[in-house]
């Protein structure tokens, strides 16, 4: 295996001290993006069309999912044509993709009934194919994109190791358990029937567990983090009652942190919508930092930090809609107050979602260019400096 550049030692001490609440030199800076987005901003910037965002601004972390289907199989193609790609995926679940939308449209869960969700097994978390071998899962191939033959999980982390801290990526229970049963399903059956689902919720807890276990020995020591995907929240709260999340949801987030934290591994756990009711929860669990602190959903930062002072750390809040709509002058004010959440460390910059194609390439290199310059330690706000 190569070396790691002096460069990449590095970004990693800066994501070690930021995530430890120290002050690192200075702000750590990535995020998601939309391939839509990729390819406005190659061509708005001029670049080729195979340009590495990554490696063009040196962002300071890179994430990487295996194979995380209950199923592992190809994708079933079931109507195919320039326009798109009607799939059954891993999860049981027919989907379709067309390709000048960045989002897919969820047509059919195989999963219909309580009793097919009781019947339902998963194949095995420490099965070789989601960590050695390439393929389709919808988690990595279907999204805003729509990508068949993936390269293996190992060999994506190895590949940007040497230039780039590495966190893997596992799904808590209320990611996996939508994308089976869909989000309508969830919240009707919660109601209808709470403990079946709750007894189907600790199953995929256990599984979830087993895939982090899993990817973490499979990655061989490589790994600088781990990132659990879960929405539990849309803008006004959470899809369900706080008490219930805390019954049956809350054990198997925490059983992931505390196995990646045994292994060294912060966790970044990614969580849209307002949390607010149990955000005290992903404290206590030790949630290292949260993200995606989606402003159009009423998260501030700001708020948070005056609220929980260093007891977590914040990862994003950068909204994308001022992010595409607002003048150079309005983005300087946005991205200087969110500095404010840096000071002592804790923060890392990045989106309140992820990077979608109505943000213009010219806004979105101005705010690297604007983090790079006023989130040199110590941070020099100017005007914008609050007292915290």
């Amino acid at each position: 295996m190569q070396q790691r550049t002096a460069n990449c030692l590095e970004k990693l001490e800066r994501m070690k001290r930021t995530l430890r609440h120290v002050e690192p030199d200075r702000v750590p800076i990535s995020d998601f993006f939309w391939g839509s987005f990729l390819k406005r901003w190659r061509e708005e910037l001029g670049l080729a069309p195979d340009t590495d965002i990554y490696r063009y601004y040196d962002l300071d972390w890179m994430q990487f999912n295996p194979n995380l289907d209950p199923h592992i199989k190809p994708f079933e193609i079931i109507e195919e044509n320039e326009e798109e790609v009607i799939v059954r995926t891993g999860f049981e679940a027919l989907i379709r993709k067309k390709l000048a939308y960045p989002m897919p449209d969820f047509l059919k869960f195989d999963t219909d009934t309580i009793e097919k969700m009781e019947a339902f097994q998963f194949d095995d978390p420490w099965d070789e194919r989601r960590y050695f071998r390439g393929g389709d899962d919808q988690i990595n191939g279907v999204g805003d994109g729509f990508v068949r033959n993936l390269a293996p999980y190992v060999d994506r982390v190895n590949a940007s190791w040497p230039d780039f801290p590495a966190f893997g990526g596992v799904c808590e229970a209320q990611e996996t358990l939508w994308r089976i049963i869909g989000s309508e399903n969830v919240m009707l059956w919660i109601g209808l029937y709470p403990d079946e689902v709750g007894r189907f919720v600790e199953r995929i807890n256990a599984f979830s567990l087993e895939i982090a276990r899993a990817q973490i020995k499979a990655a061989g020591g490589v790994l600088d983090g781990m990132v659990i995907w879960g929405d539990v929240a849309y803008k006004s709260g959470t899809f369900f009652s706080p008490k219930y999340w805390r019954k049956y949801f809350k054990p198997g987030v925490k059983a992931i942190i505390d196995e990646c934290h045994s292994h060294g591994l912060p966790v970044i756990y990614h969580g849209c919508g307002n949390v607010n009711t149990i955000f005290e929860d992903f404290v206590e669990i030790g949630v290292d930092a949260y993200n995606p602190l989606e402003a159009k959903a009423g998260m501030d930062v700001i708020d948070l930090r005056r609220r929980f002072g260093h007891r977590i750390g914040f990862c994003g809040n950068m909204d994308v809609v001022a992010w595409a709509e607002s003048s150079k002058e309005e983005l300087k004010r946005i991205v200087l107050t969110k500095l404010n959440a840096a000071k002592g460390g804790g923060y890392i910059f990045q989106s309140d979602h992820s990077v979608p194609s109505n943000v213009p390439g010219l806004n979105y290199d101005y705010v690297v260019r604007l983090v790079r310059e006023h989130g040199r330690y110590p941070l020099q706000l100017g005007e914008f400096d609050l007292k915290l």
